[in-house]
């Protein structure tokens, strides 16, 4: 049985000049907690003596609503752990007054959210969520992950923890791990900033959503790439932006083609380093005709410096930001691709006349970011096992995209097309004219098989139809094996 919550008191008044007995008052309320369900099956009750001394009465009615309570099959006893809510309450029971209270709160033609929210797709958790599989994107070789150094930091802060951790922090995170953060993107990206114009999120999504509330105004219209990220579209669409689809050839987003279609955009989404999902880099030229569009449009640059950290076959790209000399673009990275997706951890760079804005937005979203993971990321970097984790972790990664190219040419020779493998953790393999990419991805799934239809990226008519194959997780042993089942079902179109 799982265990829950245990020892806590339901919401109980009684009240002592009530013609009610007090035993009577006691007993309704767990029936109304439990038919309500407040308190779930198997739930531990406080003792009566406990519950006594919280509602300030006398412990004989307490004990008389339990005995009725335990005689009416609400509540049970075990012998040497306590009192509980019955582990077997008839679903009758249970539902008895819930039917009325949702008809009346759903009834037809009532409008319950916002027009905004409609238009986002409902929630379906990932199917890899609790099963594992091969080609999941955005996972990583967990394996190679340096365990013991990092418990050994997170210890090391919980141990010494101190009371002024315990206090509200500064809404643009610690400024050491700030600094930290500054040095790294300085450093690696070219980026140019300091720590103060830093602020630390939970990740990519949330530095999406502020820059949205800060920049962008209902009916904005917002550039983003075709096809292109689709989390970051639910943002500009919960903002109430007009998105503006532009093709991404192989120099990157069309940025001509964008000033014609729509040249008084507010602002342009772009994930210049390693476009996501095809791959490609945005040529240096592209790259200084859209700073000279946001400079005389006065439009904002978004960044999303995505998966820049590994490169096969190519030196790092410098960053868009730090071509910028008139402080139009905003950068935007996190760790969730070169440690763990847990972690919540990312950042974003803000032109110096804009913090104090966006400081406002985050304490009216969040206030201020946790303080533990920030301290021990900071000890992480500072001590040099996040550069050694990226040095190590490179050539695993690199194995294995070599593994899945390989395979795919080898099962499918030219009918199969490899796209974007020349950086990140995941390539497109376009699919033979007339194969429906979501059907193979739906057909795969029961072979554990993970893949990201293509088509699902963009926001028009989809122009090719291709799967997203992560490889950063799958063992380089396994992707043959797995090629081969994809090469199964694709036969079976």
């Amino acid at each position: 049985m799982r265990k829950v919550a245990s020892g806590f008191s339901p919401v109980i008044a009684v009240d002592r000049r009530s013609s009610k007995p007090l035993h009577k008052q006691v007993y309704e309320a767990f029936c109304a907690a439990i038919v309500g369900r407040n308190l779930r099956a198997g739930q531990r009750v406080p003792s009566s003596r406990a519950l006594a001394v919280e509602l300030r009465i006398s412990r004989i009615p307490v004990l008389g609503a339990y005995s009725q309570l335990l005689a009416e099959g609400y509540f049970e006893a075990r012998s040497g752990s306590g009192t509980f809510v019955s582990s077997s309450l008839p679903d009758q029971r249970l539902s008895l007054d819930r039917g009325n209270h949702i008809a009346q709160a759903f009834r037809p033609g009532r409008r319950l959210v916002s027009r905004r929210s409609a238009l986002l797709p409902s929630y379906k958790p990932a199917p890899w969520t609790n099963k594992w599989g091969a080609f999941i994107v955005g996972q990583l070789a967990f394996e190679h992950f340096p365990f013991q150094v990092w418990s050994g930091l997170v210890n090391r802060h919980v141990r010494n923890i101190r009371v002024t951790s315990l206090h509200y922090g500064d809404p643009m995170g610690s400024e050491s791990f700030r600094d930290t953060v500054a040095v790294y993107l300085r450093t690696t990206r070219a980026v140019r900033c300091d720590a103060g114009q830093i602020m630390i999120v939970s990740g990519s999504q949330q530095a999406l959503d502020l820059c949205a509330r800060v920049l962008l105004d209902p009916g904005d219209k917002v550039w983003i790439e075709e096809p292109g990220y689709w989390l970051a579209r639910h943002v500009f669409t919960m903002a109430g932006c007009r998105l503006v689809p532009v093709a991404v050839d192989e120099e990157g987003l069309g940025v001509a083609a964008a000033i014609k279609r729509s040249r008084r955009a507010r602002a342009v989404f772009v994930t210049p380093s390693h476009q996501f999902p095809l791959g490609v880099t945005m040529s240096a030229s592209r790259r200084l005709q859209l700073l000279d569009w946001a400079c005389s449009s006065g439009s904002w640059i978004i960044e999303d410096d995505y998966d820049n950290e590994y490169r096969y076959e190519s030196m790092p790209i410098a960053s868009l930001q730090g071509l910028d000399r008139h402080s139009r673009v905003i950068y935007i990275g996190t760790f969730s691709k070169t440690l763990f997706p847990s972690l919540r951890l990312g950042y974003i760079v803000i032109p110096a006349d804009l913090v104090d804005r966006f400081l406002a937005a985050r304490e009216a979203m969040d206030v201020y970011p946790p303080h533990l993971y920030q301290a021990v990321l900071h000890d992480f970097i500072g001590e040099g096992h996040f550069a050694r984790h990226i040095r190590r972790t490179r050539p695993i990664y690199s194995e294995r995209r070599n593994v899945l190219v390989e395979s795919l040419r080898r099962e499918f020779g030219t009918s199969v097309e490899v796209l974007g493998a020349e950086a990140g953790m995941q390539l497109v393999a376009a699919l033979p004219k007339g194969v429906r990419d979501r059907s193979v991805s739906k057909q795969a799934a029961r072979r554990d098989l993970w893949l990201w239809p293509l088509s699902s990226c963009y926001l028009e008519k989809a122009l090719r139809q291709g799967l997203i194959l992560g490889f950063g997780s799958t063992a380089p042993e396994e992707i043959p094996k797995a090629v081969r089942r994809l090469r199964t079902i694709i036969e079976s179109q």
